[in-house]
């Protein structure tokens, strides 16, 4: 029996259906929810991710600010920038594309937004209220993850879930969210041993691992949710995730899409992060 496929464009309308309501609400209140993105260079992948961003923005009703630095811009440019922003009261949410030039440190870069601004949740200050649960400003890419599961009707709860990676953008806030749901959470990597064996026994695989077609069939529990996050070219240059997935969708019981699936929710939870920062003010 194939899986369900859970629909990210649908959910993703959806989410930024909500999201429109509240921006109008926000405006009725005399608050103009705006987000800031910064571009540093010209990296093409990167010049298309925030298209996306201003895009979404726009959907939602919400005010962007799209800013595209030269390559050789400083890090103290960059910073002071940062502050300019930090300080306007016009501006909710602040974002820099990354990756970042190899002369800039990301850390110190990252570190400079107000956690109040930080809607991408990369913040420490964010980042250590998501680890002792408090509210936060949570990674989008996790936080859609967790939105997928539950339209798919999946209760992380009593669960066993493994997350393959242990990035800080993704692998780490996805095992803490599915923690906090009390899911049993099992974290792999490149060093751990008998890994399909460990992915055979999940409830739930969360795939963040940025290899192709990774996660093969037999690495599947039948009836389990696979969620996908890669974002991968094949050996033909398609577009793929980290799951094969015409063989998971074999014995899966739910399975996100790529494309079409955890990306384009990651957009829609930047939407929600913004909103949310701007209700903060009111």
């Amino acid at each position: 029996m194939a899986a369900r496929i859970i629909d990210g464009k649908t959910l993703a309308a959806q989410v930024k259906a909500r999201v429109r309501d509240g921006v109008e609400d926000c405006k009725r209140q005399g608050v103009e929810p705006c987000l800031a993105v910064l571009l540093v260079g010209d990296d093409p992948a990167s010049a298309v991710y925030v298209r996306g961003k201003a895009k979404d923005c726009e959907e939602c009703g919400i005010r962007s600010l799209v800013e595209r630095l030269p390559a050789d811009t400083t890090q103290e440019a960059l910073l002071a920038r940062l502050a300019q922003l930090a300080a306007d009261d016009s501006v909710h949410g602040i974002l820099v594309q990354l990756p970042l030039p190899a002369h800039i440190d990301e850390r110190a870069v990252i570190e400079a937004i107000p956690p109040e601004k930080d809607v991408d949740g990369f913040t420490p200050v964010n980042v250590g209220r998501m680890m002792i649960g408090e509210t936060c400003f949570l990674p989008c890419t996790p936080a859609g993850c967790m939105e997928m599961l539950d339209a798919a009707g999946v209760d992380p709860a009593c669960k066993r879930a493994v997350v393959i990676g242990r990035s800080n953008i993704v692998g780490k806030p996805a095992a803490m969210l599915l923690l906090a749901r009390n899911a049993t959470v099992t974290i792999c990597h490149s060093r751990t041993k008998n890994l399909a064996k460990i992915c055979a026994e999940a409830d739930i695989l969360v795939a963040a691992v940025g290899r192709p077609k990774f996660v093969t069939g037999d690495m599947i529990k039948p009836g389990a949710a696979v969620i996908d996050v890669g974002i991968n070219r094949d050996e033909n240059g398609k577009l793929c995730g980290d799951v094969d997935f015409a063989a998971a969708a074999e014995k899966a019981g739910c399975i996100t899409p790529v494309p079409g699936g955890v990306g384009l929710m990651t957009r829609a939870m930047l939407m929600v992060n913004t909103l949310q920062a701007a209700r903060n003010t009111l």
